[in-house]
């Protein structure tokens, strides 16, 4: 059985962002980048298929720059058997995303594609979703915990009401949600090891598909800065306040 991750180069979840002079998106000069925490979450899972002796490959994939290659060796130094780069300096967005990635399935036929359920940057949550659509893939999204069986997979999804158990037949889609594994940190001699496993490029249009972005972005500001609190000296002025100052009680 193969699995399929999907993984997206961003910006380290311990740095604090900054937007661009002229508001044209965020400043990537000089910033640590990683491989995205949920994708992590992916990866993992897909290892610990592995090990578990359900899974025979984990080949991780990548749609960005020549510099997503080192997110790729990441995630070949925790477990990934091999990796693809499909390689493209477009301003990548999910629908491109999930047309390059299908094209890639067509050609890998993962009995399972484990996504992250969104990336910390965009936070879109959509190119699972798009993906399976795409491929005519069942999906089971927000997972929680995975079992494989009988060309099946029952996953526990979280939803806003609690858990909910789904059954989807083979192959499927499947996203993680925060709660599904803790990842592991990749070991000194396997980070070596990495370096040796298989890296392919790829580029969409020996995939034979078009990424163009399909939405524009106008602008991008940081959020307006919180002003600070005051204290009150009683639940009266409090109410005064309120009242007469935020205007929101009558």
């Amino acid at each position: 059985m193969k699995v399929l991750v999907p993984v997206k180069r961003v910006v380290d979840a311990n740095v604090k962002v900054r937007v661009k002079p002229d508001n044209t998106g965020v400043d990537l000069t000089n910033v640590k980048m990683a491989v995205n925490p949920f994708c992590e979450i992916a990866i993992e899972e897909a290892v610990r298929l592995k090990e578990a002796g359900t899974v025979s490959e984990i080949v991780a994939v990548a749609v960005g720059g020549s510099a997503c290659q080192e997110q790729l060796r990441t995630c070949l130094a925790l477990g990934a058997d091999r990796a693809v780069l499909i390689e493209t300096e477009e301003d990548i967005q999910p629908l491109g995303i999930a047309k390059a990635l299908k094209a890639l399935q067509d050609k890998e036929q993962a009995d399972i594609v484990i996504f992250g359920k969104q990336s910390i940057d965009g936070d879109n949550s959509q190119t699972g979703q798009m993906f399976a659509a795409l491929a005519g893939m069942p999906q089971a999204t927000f997972a929680s915990a995975i079992t494989v069986g009988d060309g099946r997979l029952e996953v526990i999804r979280e939803v806003d009401g609690g858990l909910q158990t789904v059954s989807v037949a083979l192959p499927a889609v499947v996203t993680t949600d925060l709660r599904l594994n803790e990842p592991r940190y990749a070991s000194l001699p396997n980070i070596m090891k990495a370096k040796k496993k298989p890296l392919d490029r790829l580029t969409p249009e020996e995939l034979g598909v078009d990424i163009s972005p399909t939405t524009e972005v106008l602008s991008v500001e940081p959020p307006a800065e919180r002003q600070a609190g005051i204290k009150v000296e009683s639940v009266e002025e409090l109410v005064d306040k309120l009242k007469n100052e935020a205007k929101v009680i009558s």
